[in-house]
């Protein structure tokens, strides 16, 4: 049997498979070692067989409840397969048990993962926000900017996915729409640089700027320097660590658009972007920004790469209904597996294709099965798949009649592109801005129909559409022209909506 200081020099050697197979001869022999059971946890871990893993860090943690960090472990465990609310307990007592360093952990943890726990309400997330973001801005003096006055208004975007064409469907058509005639474009870009490829087009006088890994301190007096007029942050919570620059009030005006599915909890902001359908009348209480609504959609999108022709639904010739989501597992939480179970209750015969990188890992596998089958789904009913291209993803939906949305966390992306390969998104009313977001997308494409109000709803939907393969044939063949011709992919017309709240905010007269 291998030695405990055997195990640990595999892991530390990147060799995990050979580290979590030393550490599971340990724990054999030895079921009450802490160390081994962690071990054998982070190894799993580090495999992201998340399914195994869970189990032996709270094996570990049950032996020694007071190690506080390794509970951060767990919560990411946690949340990388869908238990998000049991992640958010974890990451709350690690910060309240652990050190100084765990606590600024867990209070980062939690500022990104709280939008989609269904245990917490919308004056809860904006808690957890409002604590992390104090926390960040200790140490930091605002600069407070003049504006610059120029002739034209000089914006600045940052974000780190610039060069990703799947991301950039969501931004770069308002990006290129802007007019060049009165407004400047910088682009502060942590990542890949704009191309072609990713649906930039060149302009001249734009600026990008490459600040991969610099501070936010040192970006911050660059973007005074320049005489920036107005901040636009792209990715919030999908690229927290630089979401503290809008701390340093580095430009006069400072804008939220994206990434953030709730209140950023930041002080300094003149603006949080949102629609009619993700920020209800009132709920601007839980916002710390002022709202400002555009008349659609504030997630249009635009399809710049080639993607596959749309196929007719597989249920004309399988003789069965496929649902199915493309969805990232940590979306996967006990709410919408529940919704899942329901409608493939009610629709005998029914199958689910489910494809996400996660699943590409037994253990994570083996779990989704068992928390199906405790719900009346029998894994013979289930189609799981692992990682691809995205044209792979893409060609999915042409094995796929209907998709269903994940709770309380919608799809962005992945309701785009069922979309636009010609498949229905079903989702239901959600009581926070993160399960809006597919919502704000079937409202402007004129598809409002897909919104059901609540889960039995969205079942009795379901089983309609299950029942009329001649007729979802009919919509699938329209979609994709009806959806090009919606405001949910006309980002132009955001970005003139964008500019004129740009000017206001800035104090110039509209144009």
């Amino acid at each position: 049997m291998p030695g405990m200081a055997v195990a640990e020099a595999l892991h530390r050697a990147g060799r995990h498979i050979e580290a979590a197979a030393a550490w599971r001869e340990i724990t054999a022999a030895e079921p009450f070692s802490f160390e081994a059971w962690s071990g054998l946890g982070h190894a799993a871990s580090s495999l992201q067989e998340y399914g195994a893993a869970i189990p032996a860090l709270e094996r570990a943690l049950a032996l020694r409840p007071g190690e506080a960090w390794l509970r951060l472990t767990l919560a990411q465990a946690l949340f990388a397969i869908g238990h998000v609310s049991r992640a958010v307990v974890q990451n709350e007592r690690a910060g309240r048990e652990g050190d100084a360093q765990t606590a600024t952990m867990a209070r980062h943890n939690l500022a990104i993962i709280a939008p989609g726990d269904p245990a917490l309400d919308q004056a809860a997330i904006m808690a957890i926000r409002q604590r992390w973001a104090a926390a960040e801005a200790t140490g930091i003096t605002p600069i407070r900017a003049t504006p610059a006055r120029g002739a034209k208004l000089r914006l600045a975007y940052y974000g780190a996915f610039f060069g990703q064409a799947n991301w950039m469907k969501m931004y770069m058509g308002v990006l290129n729409a802007h007019d060049r005639t009165r407004f400047e474009i910088n682009l502060i870009v942590d990542g890949d640089l704009p191309s072609a490829q990713a649906g930039w087009h060149d302009h001249d006088g734009d600026r990008i700027w490459d600040v991969t890994g610099l501070p936010n301190t040192e970006l911050a007096g660059h973007v005074a320097a320049a005489g920036i007029d107005v901040l636009i942050d792209l990715n919030g919570y999908s690229h927290a660590s630089r979401l503290p620059l809008l701390l340093h009030r580095a430009a006069p005006v400072q804008i939220a658009w994206n990434g953030m599915y709730g209140t950023t909890g930041l002080p300094h902001l003149d603006a949080l972007i949102g629609d009619p359908w993700v920020v209800a009348p009132g709920e601007e209480r839980f916002c710390t920004e002022p709202v400002r609504r555009v008349a659609n959609t504030y997630l249009p999108f635009k399809f710049f790469y080639p993607t596959p022709e749309v196929a007719p639904p597989p249920s004309l010739q399988a003789g069965h209904v496929t649902f199915g989501s493309l969805t990232s597992a940590y979306k996967l939480t006990d709410m919408t597996l529940e919704v899942w179970s329901a409608v493939l209750r009610a629709v005998p015969g029914a199958r689910m294709l489910l494809r996400n990188r996660a699943l590409d890992q037994a253990s994570n596998r083996e779990a989704l099965l068992a928390r199906m089958a405790g719900l009346g789904v029998d894994a013979g009913r289930l189609d799981l798949e692992g990682s691809g291209t995205h044209d792979e993803f893409l060609r999915s939906y042409g094995r796929i009649d209907i998709a269903l949305d994940s709770f309380p966390y919608n799809g962005g992306t992945t309701t785009a592109e069922a979309l636009w390969q010609g498949v229905p998104v079903l989702t239901m009313l959600g009581d926070r801005w993160a399960g809006r977001t597919s919502r704000s997308i079937l409202m402007a494409a004129g598809l409002g129909c897909d919104v059901a109000e609540n889960p039995a709803g969205l079942v009795e939907t379901a089983c309609r559409m299950a029942a009329a393969p001649q007729a979802l044939a009919s919509r699938r063949a329209a979609q994709r022209a009806v959806l090009a011709a919606s405001p949910a992919c006309d980002p132009a017309a955001l970005c003139r909506e964008l500019e004129e709240i740009y000017l206001a905010a800035a104090g110039r007269a509209p144009g």
